[in-house]
Protein backbone atom coordinates (compact mmCIF):
# COMPACT_ATOMS: atom_id res chain seq x y z
CA UNK A 1 0.00 0.00 0.00
CA UNK A 2 1.41 3.15 -1.19
CA UNK A 3 1.74 6.28 1.75
CA UNK A 4 1.49 9.92 1.72
CA UNK A 5 3.24 12.15 3.83
CA UNK A 6 1.11 14.95 5.09
CA UNK A 7 2.26 18.25 5.79
CA UNK A 8 3.07 17.53 9.77
CA UNK A 9 4.50 14.21 8.77
CA UNK A 10 2.37 11.72 9.51
CA UNK A 11 2.02 9.24 6.83
CA UNK A 12 -1.85 8.00 5.43
CA UNK A 13 -2.74 5.46 3.25
CA UNK A 14 -3.09 7.00 -0.21
CA UNK A 15 -6.20 4.01 -0.76
CA UNK A 16 -8.90 4.12 1.58
CA UNK A 17 -12.52 2.54 2.51
CA UNK A 18 -15.44 5.24 2.38
CA UNK A 19 -18.91 4.49 4.14
CA UNK A 20 -21.03 7.59 2.93
CA UNK A 21 -24.98 6.58 2.49
CA UNK A 22 -24.39 2.84 3.84
CA UNK A 23 -27.13 3.48 6.39
CA UNK A 24 -27.82 0.06 7.52
CA UNK A 25 -25.75 -0.60 10.66
CA UNK A 26 -24.83 -4.51 9.93
CA UNK A 27 -24.41 -4.05 6.34
CA UNK A 28 -21.93 -0.94 7.14
CA UNK A 29 -20.20 -3.65 9.90
CA UNK A 30 -19.93 -6.30 6.96
CA UNK A 31 -18.41 -4.00 4.16
CA UNK A 32 -15.91 -2.27 6.72
CA UNK A 33 -14.88 -5.87 7.85
CA UNK A 34 -14.54 -7.20 4.00
CA UNK A 35 -12.28 -3.99 3.64
CA UNK A 36 -10.25 -4.70 6.49
CA UNK A 37 -10.05 -8.23 5.29
CA UNK A 38 -9.09 -6.72 1.78
CA UNK A 39 -6.23 -4.99 3.17
CA UNK A 40 -7.54 -1.71 3.60
CA UNK A 41 -6.55 0.34 6.65
CA UNK A 42 -7.75 3.82 6.05
CA UNK A 43 -11.41 4.10 6.78
CA UNK A 44 -13.54 7.32 6.32
CA UNK A 45 -16.51 7.68 8.24
CA UNK A 46 -18.28 10.91 9.50
CA UNK A 47 -21.55 11.91 12.21
CA UNK A 48 -23.07 13.12 9.55
CA UNK A 49 -23.54 9.36 7.83
CA UNK A 50 -25.24 7.65 11.63
CA UNK A 51 -23.08 4.66 10.86
CA UNK A 52 -19.80 5.41 12.97
CA UNK A 53 -21.10 2.97 15.67
CA UNK A 54 -20.81 0.40 13.01
CA UNK A 55 -17.57 1.06 12.35
CA UNK A 56 -16.37 0.91 15.14
CA UNK A 57 -17.91 -2.11 15.90
CA UNK A 58 -16.02 -3.57 12.84
CA UNK A 59 -12.23 -2.06 13.89
CA UNK A 60 -12.99 -3.68 17.39
CA UNK A 61 -14.20 -7.45 15.87
CA UNK A 62 -11.22 -7.18 13.30
CA UNK A 63 -8.40 -7.64 15.49
CA UNK A 64 -6.44 -5.04 13.80
CA UNK A 65 -3.64 -3.59 15.58
CA UNK A 66 -4.80 0.01 16.38
CA UNK A 67 -1.68 1.88 15.05
CA UNK A 68 -2.04 -0.04 11.68
CA UNK A 69 -5.20 2.35 10.93
CA UNK A 70 -6.26 5.20 10.15
CA UNK A 71 -9.66 6.41 11.24
CA UNK A 72 -11.38 9.39 10.00
CA UNK A 73 -14.24 11.10 10.75
CA UNK A 74 -15.80 14.83 10.54
CA UNK A 75 -17.89 17.26 12.35
CA UNK A 76 -21.39 18.37 10.44
CA UNK A 77 -22.72 21.95 10.24
CA UNK A 78 -24.58 21.94 13.58
CA UNK A 79 -21.97 20.64 15.36
CA UNK A 80 -19.28 23.39 14.71
CA UNK A 81 -18.27 26.22 16.92
CA UNK A 82 -15.32 25.66 19.83
CA UNK A 83 -17.34 24.01 22.22
CA UNK A 84 -20.00 22.17 19.90
CA UNK A 85 -16.86 20.97 17.85
CA UNK A 86 -15.02 19.56 21.32
CA UNK A 87 -18.60 17.45 22.56
CA UNK A 88 -18.39 16.35 19.06
CA UNK A 89 -15.30 15.17 18.62
CA UNK A 90 -15.74 12.89 22.26
CA UNK A 91 -19.16 11.41 20.82
CA UNK A 92 -17.61 10.51 17.90
CA UNK A 93 -14.65 8.71 19.84
CA UNK A 94 -17.30 7.00 21.73
CA UNK A 95 -19.40 5.79 18.95
CA UNK A 96 -16.13 4.57 17.40
CA UNK A 97 -14.66 3.02 20.62
CA UNK A 98 -11.14 4.92 19.80
CA UNK A 99 -9.27 6.61 21.99
CA UNK A 100 -7.75 9.04 19.51
CA UNK A 101 -8.48 9.63 15.82
CA UNK A 102 -5.90 9.86 13.08
CA UNK A 103 -7.57 12.60 11.00
CA UNK A 104 -10.67 15.16 12.04
CA UNK A 105 -12.08 17.03 9.33
CA UNK A 106 -14.51 20.18 9.04
CA UNK A 107 -16.84 18.48 6.88
CA UNK A 108 -18.56 21.48 5.35
CA UNK A 109 -17.62 25.16 4.83
CA UNK A 110 -20.09 26.74 6.94
CA UNK A 111 -21.16 27.61 10.50
CA UNK A 112 -18.63 28.38 13.13
CA UNK A 113 -15.51 26.83 11.25
CA UNK A 114 -13.59 29.03 12.67
CA UNK A 115 -14.15 28.02 16.47
CA UNK A 116 -14.43 24.23 15.16
CA UNK A 117 -10.42 24.68 14.42
CA UNK A 118 -9.43 26.19 17.56
CA UNK A 119 -10.96 22.99 19.31
CA UNK A 120 -9.12 21.14 16.66
CA UNK A 121 -6.54 22.85 17.19
CA UNK A 122 -6.21 21.70 20.59
CA UNK A 123 -7.17 18.29 20.28
CA UNK A 124 -4.10 18.24 17.98
CA UNK A 125 -2.22 19.78 20.16
CA UNK A 126 -3.25 17.35 23.43
CA UNK A 127 -2.65 14.27 21.07
CA UNK A 128 -6.16 13.19 20.65
CA UNK A 129 -6.19 13.60 17.07
CA UNK A 130 -3.24 12.85 14.90
CA UNK A 131 -3.74 14.90 11.95
CA UNK A 132 -6.81 18.11 10.80
CA UNK A 133 -8.30 19.22 7.71
CA UNK A 134 -11.00 19.89 6.00
CA UNK A 135 -14.10 19.11 3.60
CA UNK A 136 -15.49 20.77 0.77
CA UNK A 137 -13.12 23.86 0.83
CA UNK A 138 -13.18 25.96 -2.02
CA UNK A 139 -9.79 28.41 -2.88
CA UNK A 140 -10.85 31.73 -0.82
CA UNK A 141 -12.10 29.14 2.20
CA UNK A 142 -9.22 27.41 2.21
CA UNK A 143 -6.20 30.28 2.17
CA UNK A 144 -8.42 32.22 4.46
CA UNK A 145 -7.90 29.19 7.15
CA UNK A 146 -4.64 28.88 6.29
CA UNK A 147 -3.02 32.84 6.90
CA UNK A 148 -5.57 32.95 10.40
CA UNK A 149 -4.36 29.76 11.96
CA UNK A 150 -1.48 28.74 13.55
CA UNK A 151 -1.89 24.81 12.11
CA UNK A 152 -2.70 24.56 8.14
CA UNK A 153 -4.97 22.00 7.33
CA UNK A 154 -3.70 19.07 6.56
CA UNK A 155 -6.22 17.64 3.89
CA UNK A 156 -8.63 18.88 1.84
CA UNK A 157 -11.37 15.97 0.94
CA UNK A 158 -13.13 17.20 -2.43
CA UNK A 159 -15.06 15.81 -4.95
CA UNK A 160 -12.84 14.28 -7.33
CA UNK A 161 -13.31 12.38 -10.23
CA UNK A 162 -12.48 12.31 -14.46
CA UNK A 163 -14.93 14.77 -15.11
CA UNK A 164 -14.09 16.68 -12.11
CA UNK A 165 -10.39 16.88 -11.91
CA UNK A 166 -9.86 20.03 -9.52
CA UNK A 167 -6.81 20.93 -11.54
CA UNK A 168 -7.27 24.41 -10.28
CA UNK A 169 -7.58 23.82 -6.48
CA UNK A 170 -5.60 21.25 -6.21
CA UNK A 171 -2.94 23.70 -7.62
CA UNK A 172 -3.73 26.21 -4.79
CA UNK A 173 -3.85 23.43 -2.45
CA UNK A 174 -0.34 22.44 -3.50
CA UNK A 175 1.26 25.66 -3.22
CA UNK A 176 -0.49 25.63 0.44
CA UNK A 177 0.76 22.14 1.37
CA UNK A 178 -2.61 20.50 1.85
CA UNK A 179 -2.66 17.16 1.01
CA UNK A 180 -5.67 16.46 -1.94
CA UNK A 181 -8.45 13.79 -0.76
CA UNK A 182 -10.91 12.85 -3.06
CA UNK A 183 -14.39 11.99 -2.58
CA UNK A 184 -17.17 10.45 -4.89
CA UNK A 185 -14.56 8.87 -7.52
CA UNK A 186 -16.83 7.69 -9.34
CA UNK A 187 -19.23 10.32 -9.53
CA UNK A 188 -21.49 8.08 -8.12
CA UNK A 189 -22.33 6.61 -11.41
CA UNK A 190 -23.42 9.67 -12.90
CA UNK A 191 -22.77 10.54 -16.87
CA UNK A 192 -22.47 6.57 -17.24
CA UNK A 193 -19.20 6.96 -16.22
CA UNK A 194 -18.55 3.01 -15.83
CA UNK A 195 -19.39 2.70 -19.96
CA UNK A 196 -17.21 6.10 -20.64
CA UNK A 197 -15.75 5.05 -23.97
CA UNK A 198 -11.95 6.33 -23.22
CA UNK A 199 -11.96 5.49 -19.89
CA UNK A 200 -13.45 1.47 -20.76
CA UNK A 201 -10.84 1.68 -23.82
CA UNK A 202 -8.10 2.22 -21.30
CA UNK A 203 -9.54 -0.60 -19.11
CA UNK A 204 -9.38 -3.16 -21.43
CA UNK A 205 -6.01 -2.40 -22.60
CA UNK A 206 -4.81 -3.22 -18.74
CA UNK A 207 -7.50 -6.15 -18.43
CA UNK A 208 -8.76 -4.01 -15.39
CA UNK A 209 -12.45 -2.47 -14.93
CA UNK A 210 -13.18 1.20 -15.23
CA UNK A 211 -13.31 1.46 -11.74
CA UNK A 212 -9.93 0.41 -11.37
CA UNK A 213 -8.67 2.72 -13.95
CA UNK A 214 -10.12 5.42 -12.48
CA UNK A 215 -8.65 4.47 -9.18
CA UNK A 216 -5.06 4.50 -10.53
CA UNK A 217 -5.49 7.59 -12.48
CA UNK A 218 -5.98 9.37 -8.64
CA UNK A 219 -3.27 7.44 -7.35
CA UNK A 220 -0.58 8.70 -10.02
CA UNK A 221 -1.60 12.22 -9.24
CA UNK A 222 -0.92 11.82 -5.83
CA UNK A 223 -4.51 12.02 -5.03
CA UNK A 224 -5.58 9.91 -1.57
CA UNK A 225 -8.40 7.97 -2.57
CA UNK A 226 -11.91 6.74 -0.92
CA UNK A 227 -14.07 4.23 -2.51
CA UNK A 228 -17.26 2.98 -1.50
CA UNK A 229 -19.28 -0.19 -1.15
CA UNK A 230 -21.34 -2.82 0.01
CA UNK A 231 -20.22 -5.51 -2.50
CA UNK A 232 -17.48 -7.66 -1.62
CA UNK A 233 -16.00 -8.57 -5.17
CA UNK A 234 -16.09 -4.79 -5.48
CA UNK A 235 -14.45 -3.47 -2.16
CA UNK A 236 -11.39 -5.97 -3.47
CA UNK A 237 -11.28 -5.47 -7.41
CA UNK A 238 -11.42 -1.45 -5.95
CA UNK A 239 -8.19 -2.31 -3.73
CA UNK A 240 -6.26 -4.38 -6.85
CA UNK A 241 -5.08 -1.40 -8.61
CA UNK A 242 -1.05 -2.11 -7.91
CA UNK A 243 -0.38 -4.20 -10.24
CA UNK A 244 -0.52 -1.66 -13.14
CA UNK A 245 0.37 1.76 -14.21
CA UNK A 246 -1.25 4.07 -16.45
CA UNK A 247 0.95 5.98 -19.19
CA UNK A 248 1.37 9.48 -20.24
CA UNK A 249 -1.02 9.13 -22.88
CA UNK A 250 -3.76 7.27 -20.74
CA UNK A 251 -3.41 10.63 -18.80
CA UNK A 252 -3.96 12.73 -21.20
CA UNK A 253 -6.77 11.01 -22.38
CA UNK A 254 -8.48 11.16 -18.98
CA UNK A 255 -7.54 14.89 -18.33
CA UNK A 256 -9.72 15.34 -21.45
CA UNK A 257 -12.71 14.26 -19.62
CA UNK A 258 -12.63 17.41 -17.11
CA UNK A 259 -15.88 19.07 -17.41
CA UNK A 260 -14.56 21.93 -14.65
CA UNK A 261 -17.19 21.56 -12.39
CA UNK A 262 -18.54 19.47 -9.78
CA UNK A 263 -21.60 17.13 -10.21
CA UNK A 264 -22.24 16.61 -7.05
CA UNK A 265 -21.88 19.23 -4.81
CA UNK A 266 -21.64 22.95 -5.37
CA UNK A 267 -20.60 24.86 -1.75
CA UNK A 268 -21.54 28.59 -3.93
CA UNK A 269 -25.14 27.83 -4.77
CA UNK A 270 -27.75 29.04 -2.59
CA UNK A 271 -30.27 26.19 -3.12
CA UNK A 272 -27.18 23.69 -2.24
CA UNK A 273 -26.74 25.47 0.86
CA UNK A 274 -29.86 25.77 2.51
CA UNK A 275 -29.89 21.72 1.52
CA UNK A 276 -26.88 21.41 3.89
CA UNK A 277 -28.50 23.37 6.74
CA UNK A 278 -31.78 20.96 6.76
CA UNK A 279 -30.13 18.47 7.04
Amino acid sequence: MNTIKLNNNIEIPQLGFGVFQITDLKQCKEAVLSALNTGYRLLDTASIYANEDAVGEAIKESGIKREELFITTKVWINEQGYENTKQAFERSLKRLGLDYLDLYLIHMPFGDYYGSWRAMEELYEEGKIRAIGVCNFDCARLIDLCYNFKIKPAINQIETHPFCQQNYLAAIMKEYNVQHEAWAPFAEGMNNIFQNPVLAKIAEKYNKTTAQVILRWNIQRGIVVIPKSVHKERIEENFNIWDFELNKNDMLEIASLDTEHGYLLDTSAPSEVKRLYSI
